[in-house]
């Protein structure tokens, strides 16, 4: 079992940064793919950003260049820098873990995750 908690979120205005950090605990490994999601209102989860063991990243391309993923496997953290933030870009943000086969690091696909936290919400107003 793996347990994630996320934390970081609030209101930003456009423009703005946010932080978002992650806890690991439980059966982590350094080969383990992490990552993160978000779902907006009425809308599906989508990938977002995730980092593979050996620190290949991987982002969804409407938050290339202002978004930035960085683990720091001593702490058992996972991040989200944040930066040039949109009101497009409000809603929950869910940390995930997934082990081999990483479905999540080779295209952000969130259908074999396998541990999910209950998420931050993060607001961007106009």
């Amino acid at each position: 079992q793996v347990r994630l908690v996320e934390s970081g979120g609030g209101p930003v205005e456009a423009g703005g940064s946010l932080r978002l950090s992650c806890q690991a605990s439980g059966d982590t490994y350094d080969g383990l793919c992490m990552g993160w999601s978000r779902q907006a209102p009425g809308e599906e989860r989508e990938g977002v950003a995730a980092i593979a063991s050996d620190g290949t990243t991987t982002y969804r391309d409407s938050v290339k260049g202002r978004f930035t993923i960085s683990q720091d496997n001593a702490k058992r953290s996972l991040y989200l820098q944040m930066d040039s933030l949109k009101p497009e870009d409000t809603a929950t943000y869910y940390c995930a873990a997934d082990f081999p086969p990483p479905g999540l690091c080779t295209n952000l696909e969130l259908v074999g995750v396998d541990y999910w936290g209950l998420g931050t919400m993060v607001t961007v107003s106009s």
